[in-house]
């Protein structure tokens, strides 16, 4: 990253001018930008050692105005560009990580974050896309109603001195895989929980970046571990099909206008929040 840099990846707006190679029928349409460029083919791009991200290795959304390649625009599948501008970065890397878990109908997922930005997707895709009976951690049990009608079927807090038994005794028996976005503080929980077989996918360490493991709970239970950052274009289209066919819906604890954006990056490191703080380039906020 090289600095002055304008941050901001999650980005959705309409297109007022183009490029010379650019068909000209592009202008006016209302799009969301997929958020990374890379050489990487079809499938692989996510993982080429050339990928450039928006707002960290170019100039992002805290702008009025941002320059993109047309072939990494998408039309909109909501019609306000607030709920659109929430799912580029969070809902890719839900997306990818509940597909890398081949989720099938009736298993059930504990998902670690549940109410953070890409927590709440997880809950949703998990249980509206893919069919799965969802284990929603949280802090504060007071947010247990908003995760039911996001799609959880059981919501627990991660305060718990028995959070593995209060898992396996909800679920009837140990749980099939875990979306985690936390790291450290519920790592020895999420392993505890799982059936022999089971899987684990992480993409974020929130609470902590490192942890002690003993290898032979992954052996001896045929654990599967995956690390998960970002997605594929193909992936992306299919998260844009699954919020227009409404199966994802929009997120947003909060918005601020543009020009507070250091205060929105202030309360976003504030716990307790459901869903996703947005900047917004004039005055309406909510």
């Amino acid at each position: 990253m090289q600095f002055p840099r304008v941050p901001g990846s999650d980005i959705a707006g309409t297109i007022v001018d183009v490029g010379n190679s650019v068909d000209p029928s592009m202008m006016g349409n209302d799009v969301v930008l997929f958020p990374f460029t890379s050489s990487g083919s079809d499938g692989t791009e996510h993982i080429a050692d050339d990928m450039a991200f928006i707002g960290s290795e170019y100039d992002g959304g805290y702008a009025e105005y941002v320059v993109w390649p047309a072939e990494l625009c998408f039309d909109m599948p909501l019609p306000d560009y607030t709920e659109n501008a929430v799912f580029t970065v969070s809902g890719l890397t839900a997306w990818h990580m509940n597909e890398q878990l081949d989720i099938q109908p009736g298993e059930t997922i504990m998902v670690t974050g549940a109410n953070g930005g890409v927590g709440s997707l997880n809950v949703q895709i998990a249980a509206n896309v893919f069919s799965a009976n969802v284990i929603a951690i949280v802090r504060d049990l007071d947010l247990a109603d908003e995760m039911k009608r996001l799609g959880a079927t059981h919501v627990l807090s991660y305060q718990s001195d028995q959070l593995v038994d209060d898992i396996i005794d909800i679920n009837g028996g140990p749980i099939d895989s875990v979306l985690d976005v936390v790291g450290d503080p519920l790592f020895s929980a999420s392993l505890g929980a799982l059936k022999k077989g089971g899987k684990f996918c992480i993409s974020g360490s929130a609470g902590g970046q490192t942890t002690n493991l003993d290898f032979r709970t992954l052996y001896l239970n045929h654990i599967t571990m995956y690390g998960s950052v970002l997605g594929t274009r193909d992936e992306y289209q299919r998260m844009l099909h699954a919020i227009s066919d409404g199966q994802i819906k929009p997120v947003i604890d909060r918005t601020f206008p543009l020009e507070k954006a250091q205060e929105a990056q202030q309360y976003f490191k504030e716990s307790g929040k459901l869903g996703k703080v947005v900047l917004l380039p004039d005055d309406k906020t909510l």
